[in-house]
């Protein structure tokens, strides 16, 4: 036995959602690109403009890091809401990868582009944690 899709309506509700997260997180990979741009040029510059002392070269590179692991995780959740619309646009949104069954309105809207229902979910972490 399959579970109910969403009607038309609630996918319209979704999608509208999902297209304001995929803009926000656009907005977002735009910002860290500028800042990693300025960056980058000031790195290529006058050395006489920046100092070269090594705490903070330290700091810089400490930055650089945290930039990119924030742009990874942008990165990954913008790959997860094109996923979703995918999902919305073949009509299987709301639906669980992994059980067939329907994932609660209150979990999409806090994650709007999840897959899996919230208990595939736990056993999918329960999993993941015990191979690592």
């Amino acid at each position: 036995m399959s579970a109910r899709r969403l009607t038309d309506k609630e996918l319209a509700k979704y999608e509208k959602i999902l297209l304001k997260e995929k803009e926000e997180t656009l907005k977002i990979l735009q910002k860290i690109d500028d800042i990693q741009k300025k960056g980058s040029k000031n790195r290529t510059g006058d050395s006489s403009s920046y100092s070269l002392h090594q705490a903070d070269l330290g700091t810089d590179t400490d930055e650089s890091e945290k930039r990119v692991f924030y742009l990874n995780r942008q990165n990954d959740k913008l790959k997860k809401i094109i996923e979703a619309l995918k999902r919305i646009y073949d009509k299987t949104y709301g639906l669980c990868e992994i059980c067939g069954e329907r994932i609660s309105h209150k979990r999409l809207e806090i994650v709007p582009y999840a897959k899996f229902c919230i208990d595939c979910k736990a056993k999918e972490e329960k999993n993941n944690r015990r191979y690592r």
